[in-house]
């Protein structure tokens, strides 16, 4: 956790560390225009991992991010979970337990 004046792109070289200490086969990572410049170049040198930057062109009306609708659509997945839909955990480790449960049970129903 990091204050609230703190910018994502700081923390994301730290993050990526841990992220990278557990899932060290990881290939590929999109992000938002806000993470261009010096990142991806850390990444590829450090993890071999490339940054796929995802830039919204700010034209007028509605317009559709590629790859947006992955992340759009597992967050809406959460809804359908009581636990996840309302913040009712004290502690974030409970949180982060009930995301695992809701995406054990999504998968299982698309195994079966």
């Amino acid at each position: 956790m990091t204050d609230a004046d703190v910018s994502d792109i700081k923390t994301a070289y730290n993050l990526l560390e841990h992220v990278f200490f557990w899932f060290f086969s990881i290939q590929l990572i999109w992000a938002d225009g806000g993470y261009r410049g010096d990142l991806a170049l850390w990444l590829w040198n450090k993890f071999q991992c490339k940054l796929d930057v995802v830039i919204n062109l700010r034209k007028k009306g509605f317009q559709v991010l590629p790859k947006r609708w992955i992340v759009e659509r597992t967050f809406s997945w959460f809804g359908w979970y009581r636990r996840l839909n309302i913040d009712y955990e004290r502690k974030t480790k409970h949180s982060e337990n009930m995301i695992y449960i809701a995406m054990i049970q999504l998968m299982l129903k698309r195994i079966a």
